[in-house]
């Protein structure tokens, strides 16, 4: 039954020729406190779709790790992944599995749009139900694969992108502000990227409702090149520093040359 369903849906699916995710697709990233290197993260495609709720679903996992003299710090190994159909690209199931230091949490999200509910399920065997209302309810990963969908180009300086996300069980409404394009210095080059920046709300750990800034490439990608976030505790930075399997012809130089 299954194969047959996938033959009927990849004609469809084939002709969605504007989806900027690839199978297989991996972009690695190096985070650092100036010189100082932090950590690294990996966002990766799988390479097939997935079956959930009777869904074709892309599965796109997160890892991100400490490394170097953060490490002897305070230890991370955090995998996050979302599983979003190829329809609507709403989350149908999500995971999370944290290891900071000695803090362990481990759940899975399930997605019921019929009954517009979450349900929460924790290592502990606690369950949450968190009541997701109406329209497009993201986690931490399927927003951010959101954001890459989103047409830059028919957009105005400083117009506003709404996003409702979920995190653990509390829904934040999300405002991001569209900055327009700049050229931007990664390792592959100077390149043009559309300017995001996410408007956030009071808190203990960002120093301002703009302190966030994010640059996406200039393409039919729209991969993130570089993150930048003004903390209470010092400016961190994210910087795209490998890539491969990309849907669409890059803007990047593979060389690394600068112009």
């Amino acid at each position: 039954m299954s194969f047959f369903l996938l033959c009927l849906a990849l004609p469809a699916l084939a002709q969605r020729t504007n989806i900027p995710l690839g199978f297989g697709e991996e972009l690695n990233f190096r985070v650092h406190y100036g010189f100082i290197n932090a950590g690294e993260a990996t966002i990766r495609v799988a390479d097939n779709y997935y079956n959930i709720n009777d869904k074709y679903c892309y599965r796109m996992e997160v890892f991100g790790r400490s490394t170097g003299a953060f490490e002897r710090v305070l230890r991370i190994r955090d995998t996050w992944a979302s599983y979003m159909d190829t329809s609507a690209f709403l989350p149908q199931k999500a995971f999370r599995n944290i290891e900071e230091g000695k803090y362990r949490q481990r759940d899975e999200t399930f997605f019921d749009y019929d009954q517009k509910i979450a349900r929460i399920e924790e290592a502990d065997e606690k369950t949450k139900v968190v009541n997701l209302g109406l329209g497009r309810v993201m986690d931490m990963v399927s927003g951010y694969a959101y954001l890459r969908f989103i047409s830059y180009d028919k957009l105005k300086i400083n117009d506003t992108i709404k996003v409702s996300g979920m995190h653990e069980d509390k829904i934040y409404k999300m405002k991001i502000v569209y900055r327009g394009k700049a050229r931007v210095k990664t390792k592959f080059g100077k390149v043009y990227a559309h300017v995001i920046s996410p408007v956030m709300p009071e808190n203990k750990l960002f120093d301002g409702e703009n302190s966030i800034r994010v640059w996406l490439s200039d393409d039919g990608n729209k991969i993130p090149l570089k993150i930048q976030a003004d903390m209470f505790v010092g400016a961190v930075e994210v910087d795209l520093k490998g890539y491969k399997n990309l849907r669409f012809p890059t803007t990047l130089k593979a060389s690394g040359e600068e112009d």
